[in-house]
């Protein structure tokens, strides 16, 4: 019997198990579109949805891919994040930047699996939950892991972005 799962989950799950992550991919419902919701979803805090921020360095649209992985409890605090990561400026990146950079739409960018690797950073905040779900390729679609792990899977740089 064919598969019925979106070909981004698929892409993800594999990516998952190739790097040894043990946490669970979960289909949420449709209408779960901000951290607040699928908090609800999920039953946990806010601060537990690991948001997958994409940003462009310098302010044209040349600059380089960077990934923010932030508590959904904060907004990122761009000035002051790219000084603490040596980025000069950060902008958020625009769709057709996104789905270029991680393969993936808003909304459903995964920590992990993209084209070509992209330069991530990890919200500290975050190591306050024990666990922490993240998007899994779609914006349906999330995993849970722990900070550890997401930190090792990712190969992550910490950093305070508020």
């Amino acid at each position: 019997m064919p598969s019925t799962e979106h070909p981004a989950i698929t892409r993800f799950r594999e990516e998952h198990q190739r790097r040894g992550g043990a946490g669970e991919i979960v289909l949420l419902p449709e209408s779960v579109h901000t951290a607040a919701l699928a908090a609800e979803a999920l039953g946990c805090e806010v601060g537990a949805i690991a948001n997958s921020l994409l940003f462009r360095t310098g302010l044209d649209d040349h600059g380089n891919p960077v990934l923010i992985l932030t508590s959904g409890a904060h907004r990122v605090d761009v000035a002051a994040t790219a000084a603490r990561i040596g980025a000069g400026e950060l902008a958020r990146a625009d769709k057709d930047f996104v789905r270029l950079h991680t393969g993936q739409v808003i909304g459903g960018v995964s920590p992990i699996g993209h084209p070509s690797p992209v330069p991530t950073y990890l919200d500290r905040w975050l190591s306050r939950h024990p666990v922490v779900w993240a998007a899994a390729g779609h914006p349906a679609a999330v995993f849970s892991t722990t900070y550890d792990e997401l930190l090792a899977l990712t190969g992550a740089t910490e950093v305070d972005v508020d």
